[in-house]
């Protein structure tokens, strides 16, 4: 009876992981597809919102719409981190992953420039500040969400779905603009094939929704709520004053952040669209080139997370953020005039990518307690992509087209170094860490002390 019965509880407890696996897997790839998609169809669609008559300057524009987008990032991840410590983290991503749908799908059916002139670039400015905002607080809601379901020796593990989902939402966006420029003519594409998936995004981002509604919350948010809730109302923290509390982590989370979040632009998302533009690349062969790219990328991030739980946060951070700086040249310099060119240098620099930010969710969660745990999360992180990753591809064709394409690789580079020098002086390591009690003794420690 005793053998069956834990059986029993055995296969309850994987069907719940799964569950839990599949909800925030699939939430957080259909919002990395429409975030993402803007950037890979942006050179087809520029000219539709802004018709300047130099595809160059269409395109310029369209990324720096791109980089408005970041903009709402950090209100989102304040707002959405604020509901997920206070409401809980599966209503916050819940309702995430619905306004990007919204937004996704309103981008799908604007009319053109040349149908309601300058509101066509109005309503996509709009749009992307909506997504920007969903985008911002998905990222401290599944986070946080994922870490604390995890079973802490496999935290590092669970923590690489993160990026391992959103990858795979990417890999679609790319894999569906490799078959619409395929199929389609460039006027095609410009007229109504860049269309498609921003329509798909908004009805899958429906379905996305309602699994995640689905989901349970965590215990241990459960467990903290009711702890707060038997505190007077005098005696719990304010959220600025936790903020002022922890400041020194926020500016670890974001020092972290800076350098990942330029390489991974770059490398996971931008490189194509650029290697189109600056490089003269076949558009459907360098849309099929960053899909095979970011399938090495997918494979490795699982890889990094169990390095992490078998040796450490610490060792996974500060060897693959070295790899990123001793390589941004050498692989810049392969990409040509060839699709397997744009294949051969993103696939290894997606290899080292992937050490850098699949166990991101899992180390920034060790890193705080409870009750502003995404929060810490969210604002951070959301400040750092949208300062620098949101500006990543518009500064990239930016300094392309000025002829000093090396200026940007150094930019990448210190960026990195601030990353890496951040994690080694002020890092502990956390593996395995208890997340009931995370955050209370982080700002007191220091790398030689653990």
């Amino acid at each position: 009876m005793s053998d069956h019965h834990e059986e029993a509880t055995q296969s309850s407890s994987r069907k719940k992981n799964l569950k839990v696996l599949f909800g925030i897997g699939t939430g957080n790839a259909m919002e990395w597809f429409d975030w993402n998609i803007y950037a890979l169809f942006a050179v087809f669609f520029a000219p539709q919102f802004f018709a300047s008559g130099s595809p160059m300057s269409d395109l310029l524009k369209t990324f720096g719409v791109f980089a408005v987008g970041f903009v709402a990032r950090p209100f989102g991840g304040v707002l959405f981190g604020l509901i997920a410590d206070r409401r809980g983290r599966q209503f916050s991503m819940t309702v995430a992953v619905g306004l990007a749908a919204v937004g996704s799908l309103i981008i799908g059916l604007t009319p053109t420039h040349e149908t309601i002139g300058a509101w066509a670039a109005v309503v996509l400015v709009t749009c992307r500040m909506i997504q920007g905002l969903a985008h911002g607080g998905e990222l401290p809601s599944a986070n946080t969400y994922i870490s604390e379901m995890a079973p802490r020796e496999k935290r590092g593990l669970w923590a690489s779905l993160i990026y391992f989902s959103g990858t795979i939402g990417i890999i679609c966006g790319a894999v569906l603009a490799a078959v619409l420029s395929g199929i389609l003519t460039d006027a095609q594409m410009s007229s109504y094939g860049w269309r498609i998936p921003f329509v798909l995004g908004g009805v899958f981002g429906l379905f996305a929704l309602y699994l995640r509604s689905r989901l349970q919350e965590t215990e241990i948010f459960e467990s903290s709520a009711k702890s707060q809730k038997s505190e007077s109302q005098k005696s719990k923290p304010s959220l600025w004053s936790q903020i002022r509390e922890h400041r020194r982590l926020l500016v670890r989370v974001a020092a972290m952040t800076v350098g990942s979040t330029v390489n991974y632009y770059v490398w996971a998302v931008a490189t194509p669209a650029y290697a189109i533009s600056v490089h003269g690349v076949d558009p459907s062969g360098a849309m099929w080139a960053g899909a095979a790219a970011n399938v090495v990328f997918i494979i490795m991030l699982p890889v990094w997370g169990t390095v992490s739980d078998r040796i450490g946060r610490r060792p996974v951070l500060i060897f693959s953020g070295i790899m990123m700086i001793t390589l941004l040249f050498p692989l810049t310099s392969i990409i040509r005039g060839q699709a397997w060119q744009l294949f051969v240098a993103m696939a290894i620099a997606l290899v080292f990518m992937a050490g850098t930010v699949s166990i991101g969710p899992a180390v920034f969660s060790e890193m705080f307690p409870t009750r502003m745990r995404a929060v810490g999360i969210g604002l951070p992180t959301s400040l750092a992509v949208a300062v620098f990753g949101g500006t990543t591809p518009y500064l990239q064709a930016f300094f392309a087209d000025k002829g000093i394409p090396g200026v940007f690789n150094w930019y990448a580079i210190v960026l990195m170094a601030i990353s890496v020098a951040t994690v080694i002086f002020f890092l502990p390591e956390s593996k395995g860490k208890d997340l009931t009690a995370a955050g209370e003794v982080s700002e007191s420690l220091s790398p030689s002390s653990v």
